[in-house]
């Protein structure tokens, strides 16, 4: 028998949460297979066992547990069971099928489930499927969920709720994570001198550079050409540019970085993380992206490690994705700048004395008064907006023609 503890996770973290068991108890494990995942207050781990053996539970999910603590057991003098039963045989599959009159559950759409009955009152009425609030076991759509929709055209309750005009209330324990953002967001506020500037970035150069290449690119790197590569690039060189808005303080000294760790903010189910993306200015494109992919694959899967998540000089967000126009988005300390993309949205601008629809980004940068002034903040951003409606100055920061003529 032996124990599964709390493994030590970071200098700074004394506690963490149970998130789920992989395992059941008294389930069989193998040595070194993942049997539960824990979430500390910068990221989520995976535990695996020590040996293989019969599971113990002792941590509850949504328990918070110490560093030390005992999660569970394994018993390794248990006997392995007996191997998993023989594939059925085909003749034995067509004996299982269910006979006509069992009435099986029909998948609507959007593998949405509903009893033949309500399945064909949906067909006949042509009611969409997702307005109805399932009361059948295991999400069933039940015909007195359809008929109550069709009685009620555009009303719908709420997902907790079962009947229209409930009054639930709901409680639920903040997550470790969700602790930790509200506790930065707080802080971020209270101790910065945070004042955000604006402007706008026309799309038109990027979009045609992403339509000509997109299919040579994904061929070539095996990703697709997103927007963030673009913009990792443009702010990694303005960085260079604008040292302050790479720098950050503490006490009394200024710390300055001679190099782009760019955290992206990524949202996930459990909450916001921004895992970093490391020396942006030495990777090329395709780099970027595939570095972009790799992360966001981690965040979505609880997969982040704590070094993923650790070290970045500057941030982007991109409420865009979302719908968002306009925002003015939170220091993420203890950085001083980070920037807002957001939505691209055809607009009417002057062009050369005409008036030309054109796809509009407006773009936000807040930053750190205290270390950052208004014409540092301002230039910055202008020098992001002109590399990203020049997409060539990316090659090299330069306008070729001017390197060129030594200009």
């Amino acid at each position: 028998m032996i124990e599964i503890k709390v493994p030590t996770v970071g200098e700074s973290i004394n506690e963490v949460t149970l998130l789920k068991w992989t395992k059941k108890e008294g389930e069989w494990v193998e040595r070194d297979e993942v049997i539960a995942e824990l979430e500390s207050e910068k990221a989520t781990f995976e535990v695996n066992a020590e040996k293989a053996g019969i599971l113990i539970i002792v941590g509850k999910e949504g328990d918070t547990l110490n560093i030390g603590d005992v999660l569970g057991k394994i018993d390794t003098d248990a006997a392995k069971p007996a191997a998993a039963e023989a594939p059925v045989s085909t003749k034995e599959k067509e004996v299982a099928k269910p006979v006509a009159n069992e009435a099986p559950v029909t998948v609507v759409s959007n593998d949405i489930k509903a009893t033949p009955v309500a399945s064909a009152i949906i067909a006949d009425k042509k009611v969409d499927a997702k307005l109805i609030t399932p009361s059948g076991t295991g999400g069933k759509i039940m015909k007195q969920d359809v008929l109550e929709a069709i009685a009620n055209p555009g009303k719908k309750p709420f997902a907790g709720e079962t009947a229209l005009f409930g009054r639930n209330v709901r409680q639920e324990k903040m997550s470790a994570l969700r602790k930790t953002i509200s506790r930065k967001l707080v802080e971020s506020k209270n101790t910065t001198a945070m004042l955000t500037t604006f402007n706008e970035v026309d799309m038109t150069r990027i979009m045609d550079v992403r339509k000509q290449f997109k299919d040579k690119f994904k061929e070539s790197h095996g990703v697709n050409l997103g927007f963030m590569s673009f913009f990792s690039k443009a702010c990694a060189i303005a960085l260079g540019e604008w040292p302050s808005v790479n720098a950050y303080i503490d006490g009394d000294q200024i710390i300055y970085h001679d190099y782009a760790d760019i955290s992206i903010a990524v949202s996930t189910p459990r909450g916001l993380t921004v895992p970093v993306i490391r020396n942006v200015e030495s990777l090329s494109m395709a780099e970027i992206e595939k570095a972009v992919v790799v992360l966001a694959g981690k965040a979505r899967d609880s997969k982040l490690t704590t070094e993923d998540l650790t070290g970045g000089t500057f941030t982007i967000t991109n409420g865009g994705v979302f719908g968002s126009l306009m925002s003015t988005p939170i220091i993420n300390i203890p950085q001083s700048a980070i920037l807002g993309m957001h939505k691209i949205q055809d607009r009417p601008m002057a062009i050369n004395g005409q008036v030309q629809i054109r796809p509009m980004m407006y773009l936000a940068l807040s930053y750190d008064h205290r270390i950052i002034d208004g014409r540092e903040s301002v230039s910055f951003l202008v020098r992001v907006k002109e590399l990203l409606e020049n997409p060539e100055l990316l090659l090299m920061g330069k306008d070729p023609v001017k390197t060129l003529l030594e200009l």
